[in-house]
């Protein structure tokens, strides 16, 4: 993972999802994938992101809104974790869309069991 990382640079897009991504047809062709989905509820998806966030600095961040627009527990734990970075919502297919597109970078899949546990994070520079 340490390597995919370091071969993304400021505007590059890194994905972590839970275990119900669809990887096949919901990343980029370009990006590499880390399989930390090790089984069912290992790794979970706030773990790699803390750990992440001590590797690398993060801009911007868009999560997957819901069908309902009620928010998920799991987006206030992202707040915890990035609590000078708004979390935009897209919506499924936007999101998608975005998984799909050129600046995706690096996409890590884990076994997070909780739903809507997707977040896409824009890459910025050390200050």
């Amino acid at each position: 993972m340490l390597g995919a990382l370091a071969r993304a640079g400021h505007g590059s897009v890194v994905l972590l999802a839970d275990g119900n991504y669809p990887y096949s047809t919901a990343v980029s062709p370009t990006a590499e994938t880390v399989w930390l989905n090790l089984r069912p509820g290992q790794i979970p998806v706030d773990d790699v992101l803390e750990t992440l966030l001590g590797v690398v600095p993060v801009e911007a961040a868009r999560v997957m809104a819901t069908d309902t627009g009620e928010e998920p527990d799991i987006y206030g734990r992202f707040r915890e974790l990035l609590p000078s970075v708004e979390l935009r919502p897209l919506a499924r297919n936007d999101f998608y869309s975005t998984a799909r597109g050129p600046e995706l970078a690096v996409a890590v899949a884990t076994g997070e069991q909780r739903l809507y546990a997707n977040i896409l994070l824009t890459l910025g520079v050390v200050q």
